[in-house]
């Protein structure tokens, strides 16, 4: 195991500086409480992050992006946390789901087509994974894609397929053979979402609400075989996909959004201790309160070093499944600890939507669950560590 890194980057520095302004600029408090109520996000927003050159941080240069740099990637996901997963999400969706699966795994023809307008902010993906029997056990999905000559026809339903009803494409896993080869029989296939034969319903949650999930319905589509992600010659190969270095990174951008809002937790905790004045000073004067405050503040601290150490490895294309499943537990869980602390810290004001506590606290309680849950990290380790 590596277990030491570089400082951060100047330009990584100066990046954080601009989209620091740019968040307190352009997503102030009843902005975020709006679109956290309605499911939604600012497409117009969107775009001035999308002008920045920001989503192109996940592809190469040659299709249009900066080059790959998943450390600064991650940051750009800290800072648009500080507002909110309102402009985090979208960026995801952009970034990771579309331009760094793409890159790593489509076809020449896919590259071509795709990461140019990924790079611009004009196209989206969502995941199309889980199903509603198959949650982490990915391997068992029951989605079917089968031949047709030069064309594939897709059977089954996928659930939270978060995006979905405005993401172009759906990144589909789906099983391309027997269930006796797990591992082997399956198969990504970019499904166009206007495609006939998909259709889609939201599902109400709790977090991460900048916009709805979905569950999505898969009958008899049929596509060209060129829509199976990286050509018909990656049929029966999407193990591979998975498993690789995108699912690394995946577990990158789910922690920097784990980390990002923790630490939003914390500043507007730290801030209120020193405004708030009971019995006759400062509530951040009384041990009780700096002792939860200076502990979370402790615990964000190691958030960072585990997130951006997992960053940089991936950045520099060293091996680090086990450094990225112990950041995804490790700050998932401690993101919880430090948003409900937090949450004390400002009290009843911590129940109301007059601060962003009370958000910050419901994405955080999601955080050990979505993007591969605390348990099937643990399970993941334990493997990738021999027990």
């Amino acid at each position: 195991m590596t277990t030491s890194f570089a400082s951060e980057p100047a330009h990584v520095t100066e990046l954080r500086r601009q989209l620091s302004r740019w968040v307190t600029e352009k997503m102030p408090r009843e902005k975020r409480r709006e679109w956290d109520k309605a499911h939604t996000w600012d497409r117009d927003l969107f775009k001035e992050l999308a002008e920045m050159g920001l989503i192109g941080l996940t592809i190469p240069e040659e299709y249009g992006g900066q080059g790959e740099d998943i450390y600064a990637a991650a940051a750009v996901i800290e800072e648009l946390c500080q507002g909110g997963p309102s402009m985090a999400g979208p960026f995801i969706h952009a970034a990771f789901y579309g331009g760094l699966n793409i890159s790593e795994n489509g076809s020449k023809e896919q590259k071509e087509a795709l990461l140019p307008k990924l790079a611009r902010g004009e196209m989206f993906l969502c995941y199309g994974l889980s199903e509603p029997n198959v949650g982490g056990d990915l391997p068992s999905v029951e989605t079917r894609v089968t031949r047709d000559g030069d064309e594939i026809v897709i059977n089954g339903a996928k659930r939270w397929c978060t995006g979905a009803d405005w993401s172009d494409y759906i990144y589909c896993l789906c099983r391309s053979g027997g269930p006796e080869d797990r591992h082997g029989n399956l198969t990504f296939v970019l499904v166009p979402t206007d495609a006939p034969g998909v259709s889609m319903q939201p599902l109400e949650h709790a977090n991460l609400r900048y916009t709805d999930s979905m569950d999505v319905y898969l009958d008899d589509v049929r596509l060209p075989a060129s829509a199976i992600v990286g050509g018909p010659e990656k049929w029966n190969k999407g193990w591979e996909a998975l498993a690789g270095r995108a699912l690394d990174v995946e577990k990158i951008e789910i922690t920097a959004v784990a980390y990002g809002i923790a630490r939003a937790a914390l500043e507007e905790a730290w801030t209120y201790a020193q405004e708030r004045t009971q019995f006759g000073k400062p509530i951040s004067k009384h041990q009780a309160i700096a002792h939860k405050l200076v502990t979370a503040r402790t615990k964000l601290a190691a958030c960072r070093h585990m997130l951006y150490h997992a960053a940089w490895l991936a950045s520099e294309h060293m091996p680090c499944s086990v450094e990225t499943a112990m950041a995804k537990l490790y700050v998932a869980d401690t993101g919880v600890e430090i948003g409900l602390a937090c949450q004390q810290v400002i009290g009843a004001y911590g129940l109301s939507d007059a601060y962003d506590i009370e958000r910050n606290v419901r994405d955080l309680l999601g955080m050990p669950i979505v993007g591969g849950s605390s348990d099937i990290q643990k399970n993941n380790l334990a493997r990738m560590l021999r027990l």
